[in-house]
């Protein structure tokens, strides 16, 4: 069974937080008044979280999460965890509990543990193409509003690496700043006065010439926008370790191979939060 080793948990009040706005949001004024109907309230159920295709799991506490909202005394065992490669029909966790809480939880336990999964497992084919070389993949800020710490975290569980959080945590010159800021010197040179010695400086370049000048200054990261296999050879060869390279645009399947292969260090790839498909995961309750 492979699964990541190490992974940092999501930061509990953030799980909470998010499970219970989504609870809220299905739940509106009347609660769940199929269940509340149907099912007695001190009723018990047990139940299994399935695959229903390949893929890896991401999300497990977060499903958890939204059951014991509901039901602190839930019963979760989990088989499959976070970072773990499942075939279709493996029983990634048992639930068993109050049968209300487990049918009016399903649904967003399931809608976050597919999204963070689906994610997961569109990394995990990223990284696997890339096996071999130095390349590490990395996400970009192409999330979810307001889901950027999940998916962040599923690229984690699929073997990826995360890029900045947000716009607080490390700058990133690209071009319109550029553009803004009257050229790459002065945006450099603006940018290295006002960021602090903890903060890492990163500038993206769309051509050999401009990758040049910003070599005559001290960054720590270049980011090659829409160079072909052939460019980016030359332009790691022209860094030459002077600062780490990243690659980004035209990235998928089919292309993320020969990219890797330049040598270049990471590619930031849009598509792992903004197009993965969604795991098929169902609930299905034994008798």
């Amino acid at each position: 069974m492979k699964q990541i080793a190490g992974l940092a948990p999501l930061h509990g009040p953030l799980v909470v937080k998010a499970v219970t706005e989504a609870l809220a949001e299905d739940l509106g004024l009347a609660g769940d008044i199929t269940t509340n109907a149907t099912i007695p309230p001190d009723a018990t159920a047990y139940a299994c979280i399935r695959a229903r295709k390949p893929g890896v799991v991401s999300g497990v506490d977060v499903a958890l999460a939204a059951f014991r909202a509901l039901d602190h005394a839930i019963s979760f065992k989990v088989h499959f965890p976070d970072g773990s490669e499942v075939a279709a029909g493996d029983v990634i966790a048992d639930v068993s509990g109050n049968a209300r809480a487990i049918l009016t939880a399903e649904r967003v336990a399931l809608n976050f543990m597919g999204r963070m999964s689906g994610i997961a497992t569109l990394t995990r084919l990223y990284v696997d193409a890339v096996a071999g070389t130095r390349a590490k993949i990395v996400d970009t800020r192409k999330t979810t509003p307001g889901l950027r710490a999940f998916e962040k975290y599923a690229v984690r569980c699929g073997g990826g690496m995360n890029h900045r959080v947000g716009l607080f945590d490390a700058v990133l010159i690209k071009d319109n700043h550029i553009v803004a800021a009257d050229g790459i010197d002065k945006a450099i040179a603006a940018a290295r006065a006002h960021a602090g010695h903890m903060v890492k400086i990163e500038i993206e370049v769309d051509t050999l010439q401009q990758l040049q000048i910003v070599l005559s200054h001290k960054v720590d990261a270049v980011l090659l926008d829409n160079m072909s296999p052939e460019t980016l050879s030359q332009a790691v060869a022209m860094v030459a370790g002077r600062a780490i390279t990243e690659a980004s645009g035209g990235v998928n399947l089919n292309t993320v191979r020969s990219i890797a292969e330049t040598g270049i260090d990471l590619i930031s790839v849009g598509a792992l939060t903004h197009s993965a498909p969604v795991l098929d995961l169902g609930l299905d309750f034994r008798d």
